[in-house]
């Protein structure tokens, strides 16, 4: 669990620092900031589905996942729930309270590393992977809260508790998370990343926390083919 609680941290320290810069130049260059954000999250999410070979599971999850999300409307209760925080801890913000902690819950949360890392937390006691997560996510951190403020740090408790709960049940779950089970995760992950892209460049509107589903949908998808 080392590993988890340091990333955990990272994020936090991040957060802190990014905050702190968002006054002044940075505050005053803010556009060209998420203009540039945006573009390099772009590229992450691309690299990351570029070579999946499966493209129509891939359409499949996030098909269902997002009406699954749409009937249950996860964006409305996540958002409400981010605005609780917003309303007790960051009295004051602007109104991307809501955005910084949804947007950085799914970019840290979603990744391979994430899982991988707290697999060989888990079962290895290697926290090797979950260190190196940490200074990437340390330094994503401290770009995004100067962007989007406090919810970004809120974010940090959302992957503890997902990145412990996986280390926790990693003797279970190991069995079943083939590579390409974690391949066809990481595809899913890389789409929603592709997703919060255009969203911070404007050119889309997508409900986030609405397609979250789709990683459930690819777990069962990919168990089942694994099966055949």
């Amino acid at each position: 669990m080392n590993g988890t609680l340091i990333n955990g941290i990272a994020i936090v320290v991040g957060s802190i620092i990014g905050v702190v810069l968002k006054s002044g130049f940075i505050k005053a260059k803010s556009k060209a900031i998420m203009g540039a954000l945006g573009l390099s999250t772009l590229i992450i999410g691309f690299q990351g589905v570029i070579n999946y070979a499966n493209v129509l599971l891939l359409i499949v999850a996030l098909a269902a996942g997002v009406l699954i999300g749409e009937f249950l409307k996860l964006e409305d209760y996540i958002n409400h729930f981010a605005y609780a925080l917003e309303k007790r801890f960051a009295k004051g913000s602007d109104n991307t309270f809501a955005q910084g902690f949804v947007t950085a819950s799914i970019l840290f949360g979603v990744g391979a590393m994430a899982i991988i890392g707290s697999l060989e937390s888990g079962l290895r006691q290697n926290e090797t992977i979950l260190y190196t997560k940490s200074l990437l996510d340390f330094i994503s951190s401290i770009v995004f809260a100067s962007t989007y403020g406090w919810g970004v740090l809120f974010s940090a408790f959302v992957i503890v508790i997902y990145q412990g709960m996986i280390t926790l049940l990693s003797t279970f779950v190991a069995p079943i998370m083939t590579d390409f089970m974690i391949a066809d995760i990481s595809a899913v992950g890389s789409a929603l990343i592709i997703a919060i892209g255009l969203n911070m460049l404007e050119m889309t509107k997508l409900k986030l926390a609405n397609f979250l589903p789709a990683i459930s949908v690819m777990i069962v998808l990919s168990y089942g083919f694994s099966l055949i």
